[in-house]
């Protein structure tokens, strides 16, 4: 545990797991393996056994041992929804959160299935909490939506942590759409409004914010900036249909030139 985090966006990790493995490009560059591996066969050392998988029961309560309120990000070391991580051992660890009041804790995962399997299930005495923050690891479209989407299919409070997501990463046109929606959802249209205004500035090409404006804007009366968006849209989504008849038609053409080569 450290009180004094050095990642800027939390006050202090919580480590109850160590350990993890790679299932996307996000995970290439991974600082906790590369401070894990270290140490690895160093005797009496946390880290041993370097990055693979170790549970710390000692670790469970020590939350509770901190008076003054903080801001706890989950498993610097690990991703507690990894394989291997038995499911009454995180409720345990979500046991002490729901417990730890005073304290905000973030929990961020990769393994987003998995996230949602329990957050309706076993653990969503913990999933309704406004202290406790989950999220799931945004690091491209490919990989980031399905993330999101099974993120909103849990009772899980989301709006901060898409705050969180974007704030860290200005560009993330993804993130503000999905913002948008979540604020729509409460309807918030005016934050809304500019979460979409946002997701085209950061991705212009992007066309599903424009259609998302364009209903917003009709929502709230303002009709003539309703049909400019929509008619962005469709304009955007016709480039798109083109561009892919064109990619389709360019194909055989590819393959032709290939064998000619040959």
């Amino acid at each position: 545990m450290s009180l004094n985090s050095h990642i800027e966006w939390t006050d202090a990790t919580w480590n109850p797991v160590r350990g993890c493995t790679k299932i996307s490009p996000g995970c290439k560059h991974c600082y906790a393996e590369t401070f894990a591996e270290r140490f690895r066969g160093v005797k009496g050392h946390p880290y041993e056994q370097g990055f693979d998988l170790k549970l710390i029961p000692a670790k469970l309560t020590e939350p509770l041992t901190w008076r003054s309120p903080k801001l706890v990000f989950v498993n610097s070391m690990s991703d507690l929804f990894r394989d291997g991580v038995p499911d009454d051992y995180i409720e345990a660890v979500c046991k002490v959160m729901v417990r730890a009041k005073w304290h905000t804790f973030q929990v961020l995962t990769k393994r987003s299935e998995r996230l949602k399997g329990l957050l309706n299930g076993p653990l969503r005495f913990a999933a309704e909490q406004e202290h406790i923050w989950w999220g799931v690891s945004v690091e491209d479209r490919k990989y980031g939506l399905p993330r999101i989407g099974d993120l909103q299919k849990t009772p899980a409070r989301v709006r901060e942590l898409l705050q969180k997501a974007v704030r860290l990463d200005p560009h993330l046109a993804a993130g503000y759409l999905q913002l948008g929606i979540v604020y729509a959802d409460q309807n918030n249209d005016a934050k809304a409004i500019m979460a979409y205004h946002r997701a085209i500035e950061a991705d212009p090409r992007m066309d599903e914010p424009h259609y998302r404006l364009g209903q917003a804007y009709a929502r709230v009366g303002q009709k003539e900036k309703a049909r400019k968006e929509l008619g962005v849209y469709q304009e955007l989504s016709l480039k798109s249909a083109e561009e892919i008849e064109r990619e389709r038609s360019e194909i055989p053409q590819f393959v032709f030139e290939l064998r000619d080569k040959r």
